[in-house]
C-alpha cells in the first residue's frame, strides 16, 4: 500500500477504509489537518453548534445503525465541552469514537495552545483513552478504538490527535484493513444449558437486558430468545429503573420474580441493588456479562444469591441461549402472559385526562395523538428527553426505534439525537419529545438541522419549570421551599422560526393534531410548543 502524506491522511483513510462515511464535528484549529484530509477520502464532516452536540449525534447514529459513530473535535476547551456528552454514551451502551486534537507532543509541559490532559480527562467515562504517538501510529490507533467501541459491553472510545503527529510525514505505509467488527465472547454450550435449566427449575423467573440488547439485530435475537424459551426477556433503559413507565406495572412483577437472568444488565441502582422489597429477598440470580468485574459487582450486593455466572458478550449469549432450546418445551406460559399484560398496562384515566389550567393540556392530551404520526411508518424514531415530560412520552408512546436520554439520566441531548436520526431514517418520521429545559441546552442545532435540510419534529412540552427537580422539592420539602426551577414560558416555536424551521404554538388539546401534520409536511426541523400542566411523572400501577 502507498505510504500516506500524513498522520491526518492515515487516519482520514483509515476511517474510509473501515466504512466510516462521515464525522459529527465542529471545526478548530488542531483538527484543520484532519478537515483537509477528509476531502481526499471522500469523509463528510457533518458540522454541529457544539461538540456535546458532535456527540451526542454520533450517540444517536452509532444506537440508530449499529456502526461506530465518530465525533471529531478540537482539543483544549473543545475537548472538555465534548467530554460531557460521554457519560450518556457510555450508560447506554453506545459505540461512539471521540476524536480530539491535541497539543503537539514537542510542546508537552512547555504551556503550549490549549494543552490539557485529556486523556486523563476522558478516561473515567470511557472504555479505553489513548494519546497518538506518531503519524504512523495513527492508523493502527485509529483501527484498535473503533473495533474496541463495539467489542464486549459497547461503549465509547477516546483517542487524542497530537498536531504533530497528524501534521508529521508518514514513513509506513498504512496497517492492513482489518475488520472492525468486534471479536466474540462466546457462551459455551455447556453454560448455556446450565443457565436455561435454572430458570427452567423456577416457577417466576425473568431475563433482563441492558441497553445494548434493546437495538437492531439485538434486540430481534431477544425477542427470538423469548419466544424459544417462553421466559420473559425485558429490556431495561431508564434511570428510573423500577419505575420505568414505558415498562407499565413492572414494579410489580418484578417483586414476584423467583429467578433472574442478568443478561448484560448491570446489578445496579436501576434495579435497587437486587434487595427488598424491589426483588424478593429469596430471588435467585443468574449473571452473563463480558466484564468480571460484574460479576464481583453483583456478589457485593447479593453475595451467595448470585447462583451461576458466565463471561460472555450480549450477542452472543443470546444466539446460544436460543439455541439452547432446541426439543426444550416451555412451561412458564401463565407467568408469561402476566408479565406481558403488567408490560402493557396503563390506566384507562388517561385517555380522559385534562388539565387543570385554562391554556394547558395534560401531558397525555398533549402526546396521544403523536402515536398516530408515528405508526404511519415502517422506520419511524421516537426520541424522549426531559425529565417529568421524558417519562410521559415513554408510557404513552412506542416507534421501532427509541432514542432516550438513557440510564445516565442526563437531559439536554434531544435536538442532537433527532438531527442524527433524521440523517439515518430519511424520510421517515422522527419525533423528539422533550421539555422547555431540555430545547435550551442545544437550540442552536436547529441550524445545523436545517444547514443539512434534516426534518424532525421537536415536541416540546412547556410547563415554565425544571419540573422534575420542582417535583422533588414539592414532595420533599413542600410548596414553599421550591426553589431555582421556574423558567419562562418561552415562545420555542419562534425561536425555531429563526434558525429558518417551522414551528407552532398550541394551548388547545384539539390543536395537536393540525400542528403535527403541518410540522411534517412542511419538510425542515419543526417544533410544536404544546403548553402543558407541570404534572409528576406516571407512576404506573394496576
Amino acid at each position: 500500500m502507498s505510504v500516506p502524506r500524513n498522520g491526518a491522511a492515515a487516519l482520514a483513510a483509515t476511517l474510509a477504509a473501515a466504512g466510516v462515511k462521515r464525522l459529527f464535528t465542529l471545526s478548530g484549529n488542531h483538527i484543520m489537518p484532519v478537515f483537509d484530509a477528509c476531502l481526499d477520502a471522500g469523509i463528510e464532516l457533518m458540522h454541529t453548534r457544539h461538540e456535546a452536540a458532535a456527540v451526542h449525534m454520533a450517540d444517536a447514529w452509532a444506537r440508530l445503525t449499529g456502526e461506530p459513530g465518530v465525533a471529531l473535535v478540537t482539543g483544549g476547551p473543545g475537548h472538555a465541552n465534548a467530554v460531557s456528552a460521554l457519560y450518556t454514551a457510555s450508560m447506554a451502551e453506545s459505540p461512539v469514537v471521540l476524536l480530539s486534537g491535541h497539543a503537539p507532543h514537542a510542546q508537552l509541559g512547555m504551556g503550549a495552545f490549549q494543552e490539557m490532559r485529556q486523556t486523563d480527562i476522558a478516561a473515567p467515562l470511557t472504555k479505553a483513552a489513548t494519546l497518538a504517538a506518531s503519524a504512523d501510529s495513527l492508523s493502527r490507533d485509529m483501527q484498535q478504538a473503533l473495533q474496541l467501541a463495539r467489542a464486549g459491553r459497547p461503549g465509547p472510545v477516546h483517542l487524542s490527535l497530537p498536531t504533530d503527529a497528524l501534521e508529521a510525514p508518514c514513513t509506513q505505509a498504512l496497517v492492513d484493513p482489518v475488520d472492525i467488527a468486534p471479536m466474540a465472547q462466546p457462551l459455551s454450550t455447556a453454560s448455556a444449558r446450565a443457565i436455561l435449566d435454572a430458570l427452567a427449575q423456577s416457577q417466576r423467573p425473568l431475563i433482563l437486558t441492558g441497553p445494548a440488547a434493546m437495538r437492531g439485530a439485538d434486540l430481534q435475537a431477544a425477542t427470538a430468545l423469548e419466544a424459544a424459551c417462553g421466559i420473559p426477556v425485558i429490556g431495561m433503559q431508564s434511570p428510573r429503573g423500577v419505575a420505568d413507565p414505558a415498562l407499565g406495572a413492572f414494579a410489580e412483577i418484578l417483586a414476584q420474580a423467583d429467578c433472574i437472568l442478568l443478561l448484560g444488565k448491570r446489578l445496579d441502582f436501576t434495579l435497587k441493588f437486587g434487595a427488598a422489597p424491589a426483588i424478593a429477598d429469596a430471588c435467585a440470580f443468574l449473571q452473563i456479562d463480558a466484564e468480571i468485574l460484574e460479576f464481583e459487582r453483583s456478589r457485593r450486593a447479593v453475595g451467595a444469591r448470585l447462583a451461576l455466572t458466565a463471561q460472555a458478550d450480549h450477542a452472543t449469549a443470546l444466539a446460544a441461549l436460543r439455541d439452547a432450546c432446541a426439543g426444550y418445551t416451555p412451561r412458564h406460559a401463565a407467568w408469561t402472559a402476566d408479565v406481558r399484560a403488567a408490560l402493557a398496562y396503563r390506566p384507562a384515566a388517561w385517555a380522559t385526562a385534562t388539565a387543570g389550567q385554562h391554556g394547558r393540556l395534560h401531558p397525555y392530551q398533549a402526546l396521544a395523538p403523536v402515536q398516530a404520526l408515528l405508526d404511519r411508518h415502517p422506520n419511524a424514531v421516537l426520541v424522549a428527553d426531559g425529565g417529568e415530560i421524558g417519562q410521559w412520552a415513554q408510557a404513552i408512546l412506542h416507534a421501532p426505534d427509541r432514542v432516550l436520554n438513557g440510564v445516565a439520566g442526563s437531559i439536554g441531548a434531544a435536538l442532537p439525537f433527532a438531527v442524527a436520526a433524521s440523517l439515518a431514517r430519511p424520510g421517515a418520521p422522527v419525533v423528539a419529545v422533550m421539555g422547555d429545559g431540555t430545547f435550551g441546552f442545544h437550540a442552536a442545532e436547529i441550524d445545523t438541522a436545517v444547514r443539512y435540510r434534516l426534518p424532525f419534529i421537536a415536541v416540546v412540552g412547556n410547563d415554565a419549570r425544571w419540573n422534575a427537580e420542582y417535583q422533588i422539592q414539592l414532595r420533599e420539602y413542600g410548596p414553599e421551599r421550591t426553589v431555582g426551577c421556574e423558567l419562562l414560558p418561552t415562545r420555542y416555536d419562534l425561536v425555531t422560526q429563526a434558525f429558518g424551521g417551522h414551528g407552532s404554538l398550541v394551548t388547545m388539546a384539539e390543536a395537536v393534531t393540525p400542528a403535527l401534520a403541518q410540522a411534517r409536511g412542511c419538510g425542515l426541523p419543526a417544533c410544536v410548543n404544546i403548553m402543558i400542566e407541570g404534572l409528576p411523572a406516571p407512576v404506573v400501577r394496576r
